[in-house]
């Protein structure tokens, strides 16, 4: 496949991920005539719109003037009743928009949907949905399904094999297409009842970074929220991980040695930094010795407080920023060799690795 056609998709799928992680206010007008033509291929009269600041505040309120059902507290809006029909609606919608795309020359179709789709629905993973299910909890099945109805990885798919490859789509499909595209760039999450939609605008401040080969993203923010709303609702992450707060603004060995959740601790250890993590713990070195797989570094072992140790190492390969990374590995606490204990974590044995020419 031709470089200009991997460069023009890969083009696209910058756009649709600018739209999704836009802070630019939502356009209501558009938003509520593309909603309202989704309602209509329902079945159902164009619905009350009723706006929010957050998806949190989307959750916790009532609509006014609805009368939810046991099933459908606003704290449980997953078990509404639309979303499933307007999950069913897109599905629909895409086996009728693959009829014409099965005539496509394989290696177009493989291309777009690595570049565009795949590599979108991964950046999705590591960005909205971590604010989502912050804001809703873990979804359920239905919930899984109505994210996926709303993630621009699929709309985007079908707008690369339009622009790429040239796919021609039948009138009223396109219309249909361009009722979720527009929806898509016009809010944020939307929630539909039968009478009315409650929808939520963007956020204020969205903050990630580039990680992997294929330019996909993930929330982090070192000095804040990775994700601020305009009524204060936000939330923390560190390299595509949710942590609370303190561990961004106010890391501390007490609280980094009573926090359960290893992640967490292991994200609020790397935000103070590894030297001095076990410098402030007062953590008893073990043993040091030169890295037989990273020639010029050193691995030094320490003795933690919960039978295990932690090997101090620097990274093989270069980060983004050209620096390497020194990092911290937890090891069982019956290891007193640096070498055996680096040698354990890439499951070999300390003759192995020692005869490592680099590692990476």
């Amino acid at each position: 496949m031709s470089v200009p056609v991997q460069r023009e998709a890969a083009e696209i799928r910058e756009e649709w991920l600018g739209r999704a992680l836009s802070t630019l206010p939502a356009d209501r007008p558009a938003a509520e005539a593309a909603i309202s033509g989704l309602y209509r291929l329902i079945g159902l009269d164009p619905p009350r719109f009723h706006w929010v600041s957050s998806p949190f505040a989307a959750l916790h309120t009532v609509p006014p003037g609805t009368r939810p059902r046991p099933s459908e507290t606003a704290g449980d809006l997953f078990e509404w009743a639309l979303p499933p029909r307007f999950t069913s609606l897109m599905g629909r919608l895409c086996q009728e928009l693959d009829a014409p795309v099965r005539w496509l020359h394989r290696p177009m179709d493989d291309l777009i949907r690595r570049e565009v789709r795949d590599s979108l629905s991964r950046s999705a993973e590591g960005s909205l949905l971590l604010a989502f299910v912050a804001a809703t909890g873990e979804p359920n099945h239905r919930g899984r399904y109505w994210y996926a109805a709303q993630c621009v990885s699929w709309v985007a798919h079908y707008d690369a094999l339009r622009r790429v490859a040239g796919v021609v789509f039948d009138p009223e499909h396109h219309r249909r297409l361009e009722l979720w595209a527009t929806t898509a760039r016009s809010c944020g999450w939307w929630w539909p009842h039968e009478d009315v939609c409650v929808v939520s605008e963007r956020p204020v401040a969205v903050y990630t970074e580039v990680w992997g080969d294929d330019g996909e993203v993930r929330l982090h923010c070192a000095d804040g929220p990775a994700v601020r709303y305009a009524d204060g609702w936000d939330l923390y992450a560190w390299h595509g991980t949710p942590v609370p707060s303190w561990v961004i603004d106010a890391p501390s060995v007490q609280r980094i040695d009573q926090e359960a959740n290893v992640e967490v601790r292991r994200c609020a250890i790397e935000h103070m930094g590894w030297p001095s993590y076990i410098r402030r713990a007062g953590l008893r070195l073990v043993a040091s010795a030169p890295d037989p797989g990273n020639p010029g570094s050193e691995l030094r072992l320490f003795d933690m407080r919960t039978r295990t140790r932690v090997l101090l190492a620097v990274n093989g390969s270069l980060e983004r920023d050209g620096r390497r990374r020194r990092y911290g590995l937890t090891v069982p606490g019956f290891f007193d060799d640096p070498i055996a204990a680096a040698a354990w974590t890439y499951g070999l044995s300390a003759e192995q690795y020692s005869l490592l020419v680099r590692r990476t």
